[in-house]
């Protein structure tokens, strides 16, 4: 009797939170008429904030791998003093709210001495559109990091070694052994980058504003927009749907790596 009322219980919390977020998120999807939905997707102000996302996000996914790649490396492979304060360090943004993790990066590009360095450079971070890039960089590199980490953990050293035993050098086994190897969650890291870089909002507003048709990413355009119009509504729908196609992409993913 208790084991049934134990089941019971945490069944009903189950469906009771799951329903009511899938209830919310179908509140969103169902109520605005689709008819609307398309001519403000194709709005001049929702054209230019879609380009602008999926631009800054695939340049940003690839520096995020990039960095992803060479942590999360040297995290599963190396042991050295501070190890495990370097992946708390990692790790801490993504326990950071993003107006957080914003006002920090505005506070170090927008202050000397790299301000200054920067400007000599002809190179301007602070409200601009490269600070949008910066802002999802630095938003979506824990969360890469954390994914690459856990696939390069999975892989045994021992392929390595012997490549290396057989005349590869370390980058070599790495590259034609490791790699392949980590694939599906590199590409899981990818899918998880690509998804926080286009929801990414504190820390674009703060470090790049939200100024309309410049910097006016999918979610800026959702907070300009938020008080009045569709084109919150309609940029909120396809924040969901990215997500979506996020999450069922990584869980594809992630089954076959632990597999």
């Amino acid at each position: 009797m208790g084991n049934r009322i134990f089941k019971a219980g945490l069944a009903g919390i189950t469906v009771l939170f799951v329903g009511m977020l899938v209830w919310a998120m179908l509140s969103l999807i169902f109520m605005p008429r689709w008819s609307e939905v398309v001519d403000s997707t194709l709005s001049a102000e929702m054209l230019y904030s879609i380009r602008l996302s999926l631009t800054t996000s695939a340049v940003s996914v690839a520096v995020v791998m990039i960095l992803a790649v060479s942590i999360g490396y040297v995290l599963a492979r190396f042991r050295f003093p501070g190890h495990q304060l370097l992946r708390t360090v990692v790790d801490l943004p993504m326990a950071f709210p993003e107006l957080v993790l914003g006002l920090c990066l505005l506070l170090l590009f927008g202050h000397e001495p790299l301000a200054g360095w920067l400007k000599q450079a002809g190179i301007d971070i602070v409200f601009s559109k490269t600070g949008i890039a910066i802002a999802q960089i630095f938003t979506a590199a824990p969360y890469a990091t954390r994914v690459v980490y856990a696939a390069f953990r999975s892989i045994s050293p021992r392929y390595e070694m012997v490549a290396r035993s057989l005349g590869c050098g370390q980058w070599t086994a790495f590259w034609r052994v490791t790699l392949p190897m980590a694939k599906g969650g590199l590409f899981a890291g990818a899918v998880i980058a690509f998804a926080r870089c286009m929801g990414c909002f504190g820390t674009v507003l703060i470090l790049a504003g939200g100024t309309r048709m410049f910097t006016e990413t999918l979610p800026i355009t959702l907070y300009l927009n938020i008080s009045y119009g569709n084109l919150a509504m309609t940029s909120g729908i396809l924040l969901i749907l990215i997500s979506l196609a996020a999450i069922v992409t990584f869980e594809v993913l992630n089954h076959e790596v632990v597999l």
